[in-house]
């Protein structure tokens, strides 16, 4: 058990917000802003110079947005949490971010507490997310994913792999959508292979993108 703060790191491109989230954790007992960054280039520098616990992070931001910025930081800095903050709550924003690795979800009116709670959750490993995002999830998540029927899937994706896309949109990770689709996860991960390839898809988001673009979900 330690005592140390839990450490943040603020990325959004509006000075005043950066400013104003900052001194707002700066006032919350047990946090410490390890600094902020203007875009999501900026913020990996940070965090690798820093290494917080936590980023809390925009989406909509120039030279590298907040959800291949989330990509790029579950893949390169696996201990460091995301918890987007952002104005957008539409579905491809959600998708996007937490087939990205998000793990917690909030809209520009949380509180205080609830910003600190969702950066305590996601440091611990736990997902929050904003009270009209967790309706959409639910809502999303009670539809199975419907392709479009055979003979109208683009780039010769099988109905398979439609599904599987489709699903990846909606943020599953391999073993929920194995469990889905009763097969094992190992076939899955053959499955999103054989996607990626055919959509030139370089990573889950960019396929996330993909099947909302092409009406997958």
């Amino acid at each position: 058990m330690t005592d140390r703060p839990l450490r943040v790191l603020v990325v959004d491109d509006q000075q005043l917000v950066r400013e104003g989230l900052t001194a707002l954790l700066d006032l919350t007992e047990g946090v410490e802003v390890l600094g902020s960054a203007t875009n999501g280039e900026q913020a990996l520098e940070l965090i690798a110079q820093r290494r917080p616990d936590v980023v809390l992070m925009d989406l909509r931001m120039p030279v590298l947005d907040g959800i291949a910025a989330t990509a790029r930081v579950r893949d390169e800095f696996p201990g460091v949490a995301v918890v987007v903050l952002t104005t957008y709550a539409d579905d491809e924003s959600i998708a996007g971010a937490l087939a990205a690795g998000a793990r917690g979800y909030l809209t520009k009116d949380a509180g205080r507490a609830e910003i600190t709670l969702a950066l305590r959750a996601a440091a611990a490993g736990h997902a929050m997310f904003d009270p009209a995002v967790a309706t959409r999830l639910a809502d999303a998540m009670s539809r199975p994913p419907a392709p479009p029927p055979p003979g109208r899937l683009p780039d010769g994706l099988t109905q398979r792999e439609a599904e599987v896309l489709a699903h990846l949109a909606r943020g599953h990770t391999n073993a929920e959508i194995a469990a889905a689709l009763f097969v094992a996860e190992t076939t899955i991960k053959t499955h999103i292979n054989n996607a990626f390839a055919k959509i030139g898809a370089r990573n889950r988001t960019e396929a996330a993108r993909y099947a909302i673009r092409h009406g997958l979900t």
